[in-house]
């Protein structure tokens, strides 16, 4: 049996056991990485440990603890009340707010996972104060960002379009904006459908905490509180949560006589405002890195003031953080070992040109949910040039076939994208929350593929 199909083999060992045993999957993956890097492919610790994702496990961490100190002073609470007046109550466009949020920060430059980590910890606290699915909430912030990663001046838009200027290879930028853009618009459509957001429609509007005809105020036309709507079924099974301020009681939304003012800005909140636009503007602006400029500011807010932030180390998703890290570094030692080029190889010297590209299709987006977007692009993209260059099939379909498999698959739970979802939502069972998201993730890996093979790629674009 070869070393690549050993490693594919101890990857489908370390899912089961994770799966059926409860073990920690980042824990069991460290252990694979190890056993397989020394015994199979003859790597030492240095070789292991060169695909821990060190940038990663960083911005998980800064993020984390700033958001945390964020919802410790009564921020984030702020945020959700002030996105509830900007939709005038309609709690059912938020969602739709997030995803154009985080496409619009992508397609002006943003790299995806910066901005998914800038809009996710807000969107998820959102979704615990008012009973959004966070499985829902996330994969609209996840695929919002991807449906603008592809502008002609994004990050991704401008590598893939730099490969394919490279391979010689005819090449439409528009056209590979749009694909991204409109595949992400419908499955965010069809996730906004299947997630209880008709539910969220079917609410009504709701009026902010703390005014009139909010939460146990007056009543609306139809004689309903406009705060009533507001509990009941998420569409998910997920047991409505309520964040420090609110409590869920039957259907009505009721405030707590001692719950600090949400609606008020104290200096805390005005400094950890400030702490969140300087985020964005170090990232988007200034290039630097999301997660030691996270960590730094959060650094500063926990010194001003200390009890505010006392129990934010706490609440950093340390599981989370060893669960990816340790998926990832066994991914790295896959890729070391040469695991990763030996697949793609062996589908592109298939001679069937269409049953070849629905493959690499696969492989990139099954790759992709475990490791970097455009690092899998890069690689299947030449991977196609041999068949591309029979004629057989467009150059521009097939790019943007790979292009969006290779980065909607980023809901899954292992990647940056996922994974930041998963560490940002509050108050959520986190084993269950993951397990959502894999299952998710792994409907979208095996549709999404075939179907943008069947528009992109079979009607011979470009």
């Amino acid at each position: 049996m070869s070393p690549e199909l050993i490693s594919i083999l101890v990857l489908v060992v370390v899912f089961v056991v994770a799966t059926t045993r409860s073990v920690n999957m980042g824990a069991l993956a460290f252990a694979a990485a190890f056993a397989v890097g020394e015994l199979v492919a003859d790597l030492d610790a240095d070789g292991i440990f060169a695909g821990f994702p060190g940038d990663l496990f960083v911005v998980l961490v800064g993020v984390t603890y700033l958001f945390a100190i964020a919802r410790a002073n009564g921020t984030t609470d702020w945020l959700v009340h002030a996105a509830v007046r900007l939709v005038r109550g309609r709690v059912a466009l938020i969602p739709w707010v997030m995803f154009a949020l985080t496409g619009a920060l992508t397609a002006i430059g943003a790299v995806s996972p910066a901005a998914v980590a800038i809009v996710a910890p807000i969107a998820l606290s959102f979704a615990t104060r008012y009973s959004i699915s966070p499985l829902l909430m996330g994969a609209m912030v996840v695929h919002g960002a991807q449906a603008g990663g592809f502008s002609p001046i994004s990050i991704y838009g401008t590598i893939v379009n730099g490969i394919v200027e490279r391979e010689k290879l005819p090449g439409n930028e528009i056209a590979l904006f749009l694909a991204s853009l409109f595949a992400n618009l419908v499955i965010a459509g069809v996730v906004f459908v299947l997630f209880g957001g008709l539910k969220l429609w079917a609410r009504g509007a709701v009026a902010p905490d703390g005014e009139p005809g909010g939460a146990g105020g007056a009543g609306d036309s139809d004689g309903r509180g406009k705060g009533s709507p507001v509990g009941g079924d998420t569409g998910t099974g997920t047991a409505p949560a309520a964040s420090a301020g609110t409590a869920v009681a039957g259907t009505a939304l009721v405030t707590r006589p001692d719950a600090p003012d949400t609606t008020r800005l104290t200096p805390a909140r005005i400094a950890t405002l400030t702490a969140l636009v300087a985020l964005v503007v170090a990232v988007l602006v200034f290039d630097l890195d999301a997660g030691l400029t996270a960590i730094t500011l959060a650094v500063v807010l926990s010194t001003a003031w200390p009890e505010d932030s006392r129990r934010a180390v706490g609440q950093i998703a340390w599981s989370t953080v060893l669960l990816i890290c340790g998926v990832l570094t066994y991914v790295g030692v896959l890729d070391e070992m040469g695991t990763i080029t030996w697949a793609g190889e062996g589908v592109s010297d298939i001679g069937v040109p269409l049953l070849a590209a629905v493959l690499l299709c696969y492989i990139g987006a099954i790759v992709s949910a475990f490791a970097s977007s455009v690092g899998i692009m890069g690689a299947l993209i030449p991977l196609a040039v041999p068949f591309l260059a029979q004629g057989e099939i467009g150059a521009v379909g097939m790019v943007a076939a790979l292009a969006v498999s290779a980065t909607v698959v980023d809901v899954s739970p292992f990647s940056t994208n996922g994974a930041l979802v998963l560490a940002a939502a509050p108050d959520v069972d986190r084993e269950r929350f993951f397990r959502q998201l894999m299952i998710y993730g792994g409907i979208v890996v095996a549709v999404v593929p075939a179907v943008v093979w069947l528009v992109m790629v079979v009607p011979g674009w470009g």
